[in-house]
């Protein structure tokens, strides 16, 4: 199945785990809260969640159902992400508002490629503006949008992000500081479409390498939901970042060269 790719696997891993984790703990995954406490029929809303996200990861694995599996996920990933815009009212100077906003944002991009390269949306669509590179596009703007805060909070939150470095590192400020760089590099890269394609994959490698040392030694140990969820929500944003990277065109090259050659000629 030439569309199965390797990113397109993880993606749909993640959805799965989060799936497991509402029909485990009867709830929303954490990364979805603050899901109101007075919903009505919340514990059944949280298992149909678990069941849908089941569903849907399970169905971006085959062919007859991942077209309407990235149609399903697309809008779903907006409502949640939705669900973290009040805060920006209540408290629009607090960097981990924006910091929570910014990681489902991450997490949205790989939903919006999903649907603009497997949900079969025609040019003539409603939703056409979507499909094929220019929803690629848009998709790494929304990343590009999400990472910036993301990158921040490693500078506005040095020791809680030191905290989470394994005890064997050294230089663990250095380190702090060097991945929140690396996140706001890849963001105006993938913003402002500079080397986006390399900017996403650097970005995969460097979130995989976040969910291998810092989230699953806890996850393995202590079993507890926390550590799942950020294990899993970590994988969810590293698959994300990797679908992305796959589906950029590889143009950029050529746009570079363009002018040195017009510049060569005029010399």
């Amino acid at each position: 199945m030439q569309r199965l790719r390797p990113g397109v696997i993880a993606f749909a891993a993640g959805m799965i785990g989060f799936g497991i984790l509402a029909l485990t703990y009867g709830d929303f995954a954490m990364v979805w809260q603050p899901v109101p406490a007075e919903l009505p029929w919340r514990t059944a809303l949280a298992y149909a969640s678990g069941v849908l996200m089941l569903a849907c990861g399970g169905g971006l694995l085959f062919r007859a159902t991942a077209a309407w599996a990235a149609r399903i996920l697309f809008p779903y990933l907006i409502a949640w992400t939705l669900l973290k815009t009040p805060a920006l009212f209540v408290a629009p100077l607090l960097e981990a508002v924006w910091l929570g906003l910014g990681g489902l944002m991450m997490l949205l991009a790989g939903g919006v490629v999903l649907f603009a390269t497997l949900g079969e949306i025609g040019e003539d669509s409603a939703l056409g503006f979507l499909s094929g590179e220019r929803g690629v596009r848009l998709a790494a703007i929304v990343f590009g949008l999400g990472a910036i805060p993301v990158g921040l909070s490693h500078f506005f939150y040095t020791q809680a992000t030191i905290d989470l470095i394994p005890a064997w590192m050294p230089f663990k400020t250095g380190w702090a500081w060097l991945t929140g760089a690396g996140h706001l590099a890849a963001g105006l890269a993938l913003l402002f479409n500079v080397v986006p394609r390399l900017a996403a994959a650097v970005e995969t490698a460097m979130v995989a390498v976040f969910a291998l040392l810092v989230w699953v030694p806890p996850a393995l140990m202590k079993h507890d939901r926390l550590s799942w969820t950020a294990l899993v929500v970590t994988w969810a944003i590293m698959a994300a970042t990797w679908v992305l990277a796959e589906r950029i065109p590889q143009r950029r090259g050529a746009e570079i060269a363009e002018p040195q050659e017009k510049l060569r000629a005029m010399v």
